[in-house]
């Protein structure tokens, strides 16, 4: 089986175009449903005949729904590459696409794909369903969610128990089985060093954080996702209240921080920020965590209006297309590392000199 993601508008990364409100700070925001189909053991438990008949109850279910511009793909049936693809554009967990020796490829993993929305079948839950959006907007992600989750669960009986709510693989996840989280982007706070002090913040009022591909993942490019930590017991709307209250502060916190670094340190940081365009204007090779923290730096600086003719649209699609999988894909051959890290340098170089004429 081959991928085509040319069948979602924008390749299914429409959430990378800058759209949402405070997206210079925001760079997305995620609402993920975790659901369990009843009659079946849990997907890490089940044998493989229970998870393809639970992928073909699910995609039965999602057929009839009939939404515009969806499909679906057999993530079992893919080669490693594509399913790297998949994982680096935000579309699937790195557990569904069997990318570590501890999470190995399960049969019947399939991802069902439609504008925004990805609905991840036989994951640690039958059912991982999530909505992605540009900017700060929970509401609308959950809204997005929220109807495509009634009207499968009125398809599709899922595991529910009047008491603890819906039933799933992991204890955090029973209740509502939401985790909203937002991607933002925090170097005035690590600059300033008032990064420790907002993070053990978020811990007292039960949210964690993650790095830019969230459970496992470490922090790079100063991107960190801010998530509620338990569902049990609590509604959805107390859940992204909670949250949308806690960004909210955060992002206060995050322009306060950017206005204080411009009024003390203004010659530093100019230069400091300058450097990091050059550099990635001009490297011949970049590894993935040099690229991450030279484009947080140019974002800052464009974010302070310092650079100018750059769009954080471009500067969001080079954190995603400037990853290992999206690098072998554009060259059309499996990569080395080091020529990971010069095909990297390339995409960058090219990548900003074709907005260079307005920077200055």
């Amino acid at each position: 089986m081959t991928l085509d993601l040319s069948l979602l508008p924008d390749g299914g990364v429409r959430w990378l175009d800058a759209s949402g409100q405070h997206a210079d700070v925001v760079l997305s925001t995620r609402v993920r449903l975790a659901r369990n189909v009843d009659g079946y053991a849990f997907a890490a438990r089940a044998r493989d005949g229970e998870r393809l008949r639970v992928l073909s109850q699910v995609r039965e279910a999602l057929g009839e729904m009939n939404v515009p511009e969806s499909f679906m793909v057999r993530v079992d049936e893919l080669g490693p590459a594509d399913r790297a693809m998949l994982f680096e554009r935000h579309l699937v967990s790195k557990e569904l696409a069997g990318l570590e020796p501890q999470h190995p490829l399960r049969s019947g993993a399939a991802v069902y794909l439609s504008d925004g929305l990805s609905v991840m079948i036989n994951e640690e839950d039958h059912l991982r369903m999530q909505s992605l959006q540009s900017g700060f907007d929970l509401p609308a992600a959950f809204a997005a969610l929220d109807r495509v989750d009634r009207e499968l669960g009125s398809r599709v009986p899922f595991s529910y128990h009047p008491e603890f709510g819906y039933l799933t693989a992991c204890p955090t996840n029973v209740g509502t089985g939401m985790r909203a989280s937002v991607l933002i982007h925090l170097p005035g706070l690590v600059l300033t060093k008032e990064i420790g002090r907002v993070l053990a913040g978020l811990q007292q009022m039960g949210l964690t954080y993650r790095g830019l591909y969230g459970e496992g993942s470490e922090v790079v490019g100063n991107f960190f996702q801010i998530s509620n930590q338990t569902t049990l017991g609590r509604s959805e709307d107390d859940l992204l209240d909670q949250l949308i209250r806690v960004v909210g502060h955060v992002i206060e916190r995050e322009e306060e921080a950017r206005r204080v670094l411009l009024r003390d340190a203004g010659y530093i940081i100019e230069d400091k920020l300058w450097r990091a365009y050059g550099t990635l204007r001009y490297a011949r090779s970049l590894t993935f965590d040099e690229a991450m923290n030279y484009l947080s730096g140019v974002r800052l600086a464009v974010g302070l209006k310092l650079i100018r003719g750059l769009s954080v649209y471009t500067l969001n699609k080079l954190l995603i297309f400037s990853q290992a999988a999206h690098l072998s894909s554009a060259e059309g051959r499996s990569l080395t590392e080091s020529e990971t890290n010069l095909a990297r340098a390339r995409f960058v170089r090219k990548a900003l000199e074709d907005e260079a004429g307005g920077v200055g």
